[in-house]
């Protein structure tokens, strides 16, 4: 591999009806052995697949970052959460249990929880590898099997993901790769063998895969997009409030389905938040993700790139100011001419009703909006059909605890944003979808419960 941009990395086939049927049946198969394992059996090959991902990170990273066009620094991160949640998750799988509960007359009941079968993951393009663990450790720990189909925008690195749980020990099959779009992907949540669904990406796709699972009365976890707020507070550290805003908007050239796109800050401090988040996003180091010092690099492709800066247009036709940024960038490398760069822009006099305050943009674009009063920041942040995250900075920690209570949202930062801990869930409430990754959740969505009522003496029948 070699930094390329705008150039083809590899071609891979699209699988049709008979390779994603084969896959399934696969998984099938693999799903026989692998949930008649024990939970220590289990966790001792995750955690052999967590040990090789770990070994591998640099390579791992390397691929990554040539896949998405993310900083080779925010690659290594994906890379160790992603470890870190298959350990977690083969931490979990041995203590996997029901309940005995006592009935009368010496008679009891109890639960088991068991395995879906063949889940398929859907993943999207902006962690490939992370969101690929984010599925597949939970449904691997609850003795599922899954089928993953990544983004035709990040197709690779995802099949390494395979070949590692393949080097670990899991029976063959038991992770499947198909490559593919919206057709692929329809295959997948129509067949019959398929037990549950979970799709990472956008509201309308998101809408079409339920719409498929409930014909096959399917469980699905959808997680999809979002237009959080993120609420600066005049008593905040405003040092950390402007690293905070810095990381909920521009990780990942801003393509974050969570990013605190919405920047309430409390009027009596704007200036003074505005021209310090200005300076410090004109400082971004733009350029080739594989150089240590890059911390932005290129947005996914060339139509994303296009609709991203058709926002900012908009934005300035209805009114916005563009504070820094959002035109394109053209790094001095010749190589890297013809990659999908762009400046990290920040919109100023924006108002609630603006398409770019309103719409999800996908992209480095933050925009800020004051505020005078609790009440009313709470009112226009839930103004909005999403509801994935939300943030605060401030010192009065009662004032914090009384925010992310009344903001509907499913992930909520308090003085940070953008962490994402795998011990926590993930997940959001409203068009922002429903279920959740990561914590012990994930296993409510992974599993099934079987009740079992055992009776100790004679049948009293009614007959």
């Amino acid at each position: 591999f070699k930094t390329c941009p705008g150039r083809v990395l590899c071609k891979l086939p699209c699988s049709g009806e008979k390779e994603v049927d084969l896959a399934v049946q696969s998984a099938k198969a693999a799903f026989k052995i692998w949930s008649q394992m024990s939970g220590m059996e289990r966790c001792r090959v995750m955690l052999e697949a967590a040990r090789i991902i770990r070994e591998q990170r640099e390579e791992i990273a390397t691929m990554e970052t040539i896949n998405n066009g993310k900083s080779i620094f925010e690659a290594r991160v994906d890379i160790d959460i992603s470890w870190q949640c298959l350990e977690y998750y083969a931490g979990l799988a041995g203590s996997l249990a029901g309940e005995h509960i006592q009935l009368p007359g010496g008679s009891f009941g109890y639960t088991r929880r068991e395995p879906l079968g063949v889940c398929v993951g859907i993943g999207a393009w902006n962690y490939p590898f992370q969101i690929a663990c984010w599925k597949s450790g939970p449904a691997l720990a609850c003795g599922n099997a899954m089928v993953y189909k990544p983004s035709p925008f990040t197709p690779i690195s995802v099949v390494r993901l395979a070949e590692i749980f393949t080097e670990a020990g899991v029976p063959k099959g038991l992770f499947n790769v198909v490559q593919g779009g919206a057709a692929t992907g329809q295959l997948l949540c129509q067949h019959p063998d398929v037990a549950k669904i979970s799709f990472t990406g956008s509201v309308p796709t998101g809408m079409k895969i339920m719409e498929m699972a409930a014909k096959g009365i399917k469980p699905v976890t959808l997680e999809l997009g979002g237009k959080s707020p993120l609420i600066i507070f005049s008593d905040a550290d405003l040092e950390n409030a402007v690293k905070g805003a810095l990381m909920a908007n521009f990780l990942t050239q801003g393509e974050v389905c969570c990013n605190g796109t919405r920047v309430f800050v409390e009027r009596k401090i704007l200036d003074t938040f505005t021209k310090e988040v200005v300076k410090r996003t004109q400082k971004i180091k733009i350029g080739d993700p594989l150089l240590e010092d890059t911390r932005m690099g290129a947005l996914i492709n060339r139509p994303h790139l296009n609709r991203v800066q058709g926002f900012i247009k908009q934005a300035k036709e209805q009114g916005a100011e563009v504070l820094c940024g959002g035109d394109l960038y053209v790094p001095d490398d010749p190589k890297l001419k013809n990659g999908y760069y762009m400046r990290p822009c920040v919109l100023g006099n924006c108002k609630d009703d603006m398409t770019c305050v309103k719409e999800e943009i996908f992209g480095p674009v933050m925009a800020i909006l004051p505020f005078d009063t609790e009440e009313e920041v709470l009112e226009r942040a839930n103004a909005t059909k999403f509801g994935l995250a939300g943030g605060v900075f401030t010192r009065d920690i009662q004032k914090a605890h009384r925010v992310v209570a009344a903001l509907k949202a499913g992930m909520c930062f308090i003085n940070n944003y953008n962490v994402s801990p795998v011990e926590l869930p993930f997940g959001g409430y409203k068009s922002s979808g429903f279920g959740r990754e990561n914590g012990r959740a994930a296993i409510e969505y992974y599993s099934q419960l079987k009740t079992v009522c055992v009776e100790m003496g004679d049948v009293e029948s009614a007959f």
